[in-house]
């Protein structure tokens, strides 16, 4: 089935149009009379129920949270001249609402929100009594980490069989910024938009689909910082570059080669470490890999290979154990390690340390 996704620009002067096909999405301009014309011809997936995640997309140290518990149950930290920051639950909206004007008409679903790091307190009137008296409406809380995701099943496409999502999400860490600073300062937010494996959650990103750590000053400029991601995001590439990596297939020897090199990474000195290409995953993480080369019915290793599509998946999966403020830089470098060892594999050097 095809699935087509039209954008048009607030001043009808362009718009983008996504094609999603078994090998490909275009982007092109069109005018609002060419679109009556090609509108006639499309296909789109009836679903009209959204759909829940059977596993998180991510698991290390954090917790599940609703929107509505962040709203009701925590309060918003301050700078120190008693400003308010962009809360969580304002910032997964933005968010959202910039998805569902750029997307509109897909069925796009609820964020999923992961939390850690809660800071207590409690209200200046129950500073003297004791833990065990404090009732709970005097008591403050809120969280210093925040991750949320949400997929878009109306647009989607299938590798090797398995069925991907369009995906979109956010890190926030309070710890980025300084609030003791006497006036407001500009705040500090992370935003993707990628693909998600159905059958595991597994985020697949690249470097064109995620913004790290965009610096606003209020939620006008994130909402716009977020509708240039989304206007810019070319998803033909990303799905191209999956597509060529499930071409390719590893030996269990040349598995074995490159999981020995990436442990053998950490050990590196400086000097050498920086003539290598980045490896952000931990040796932790590493063992989950292994393991998981065995034992993982999705992705595991069958007739004695694996495809790189499946190694990256590998990796993605092992990623689930970061916490928050690791976990967007890791599943980024992640794609870009599958994608450097298959180009090393094809006969490019860049990556070719890590095959020996």
């Amino acid at each position: 089935m095809t699935v087509i996704v039209i954008v048009l620009a607030i001043n009808n002067t362009y718009s983008i149009m996504e094609t999603t096909t078994a090998t490909a999405l275009a982007t092109t301009a069109i005018t609002t009379s060419e679109l009556n014309t090609v509108t006639e011809d499309l296909q789109f997936e009836d679903i009209n129920v959204p759909t829940a995640p059977s596993v998180n997309f991510l698991e290390a140290n954090t917790s599940e949270i609703s929107i509505e518990e962040l709203t009701v149950n925590c309060v918003v930290p301050t700078w120190a001249n008693q400003e308010l920051t962009i809360s969580h639950q304002d910032f997964i909206n933005t968010v959202h609402d910039a998805a569902c004007n750029v997307f509109s008409g897909e069925l796009i679903n609820k964020p999923e929100i992961r939390v850690s790091h809660i800071v207590r307190g409690r209200i200046p009137s129950a500073l003297g009594k004791r833990a065990s008296e404090l009732l709970e409406s005097e008591k403050t809380q809120f969280y210093q980490r925040l991750a949320f995701a949400f997929t878009i099943p109306s647009i989607h496409e299938s590798i090797d069989g398995q069925r991907l999502e369009l995906c979109i999400g956010g890190v926030r860490n309070y710890n980025d910024l300084n609030l003791y600073r006497a006036n407001r300062g500009a705040e500090k937010f992370s935003v993707f938009i990628g693909w998600r494996m159905n059958v595991c959650s597994n985020q697949v990103l690249t470097g064109q689909g995620a913004k790290i750590q965009l610096e606003v000053m209020s939620l006008h400029d994130l909402y716009k910082q977020v509708l240039d991601l989304f206007y810019t995001f070319r998803p033909a590439q990303d799905i191209h570059l999956l597509q060529t990596l499930s071409q390719t297939r590893l030996t269990e020897t040349q598995f074995a080669q490159i999981v020995g090199r990436m442990r053998l990474y950490q050990a590196l000195p400086n000097r050498y470490q920086r003539s290598v290409p980045k490896l952000l995953i931990t040796d932790s993480q590493i063992n989950n890999v292994c393991r998981d080369f065995y034992a993982d019915p999705n992705f595991g290793v069958k007739d004695n290979t694996i495809s790189m599509f499946d190694f990256h998946n590998l990796l993605t999966e092992a990623n689930k154990s970061s916490y928050i403020d690791s976990y967007l830089q890791r599943a980024v470098n992640a794609t870009e390690v599958a994608v450097g060892i298959n180009n090393a594999l094809h006969g490019d050097s860049k990556y070719a340390w890590f095959l020996g």
